[in-house]
């Protein structure tokens, strides 16, 4: 069995970065191991910034587990507007189901 699966994050200019993120793993934590700018993170994955805000495309976005209730109370404090499907990537854990999965990138997190 594969111990990581492909993911695309889209920058907000259309450029993607595809990276192989660990099963386990937070999509924050393998965004921000692989180097991408997209995600601050400046909580480290605490849920207490929303620097690491994505947006889930189908048709993996409706597949994704529901956000808890923290998760909720904190997208309102992203930097670019939520969006219904709008998620924190600190609160998404790679798993086999996420392999080809996009993500876009909001244009800032600040």
């Amino acid at each position: 069995m594969a111990r990581t699966v492909p993911i695309t994050l889209v920058n907000s200019d259309g450029s993607r970065v595809a990276l192989q993120a660990p099963l386990g793993d937070s999509l924050m934590h393998a965004a921000v191991d692989a180097g991408v700018a997209g995600i601050a993170a400046d909580c480290g994955g605490m849920l207490s910034c929303a620097t690491c805000h994505v947006l889930p495309r189908e048709p993996h976005a409706s597949t994704l587990p529901a956000a808890l209730d923290d998760e909720l109370a904190m997208l309102p404090f992203a930097a670019h507007p939520a969006q219904p499907h709008s998620r924190l990537a600190c609160q998404i854990t790679v798993t086999p189901e996420l392999a080809d999965a996009v993500f876009d990138l909001p244009p800032t997190q600040y």
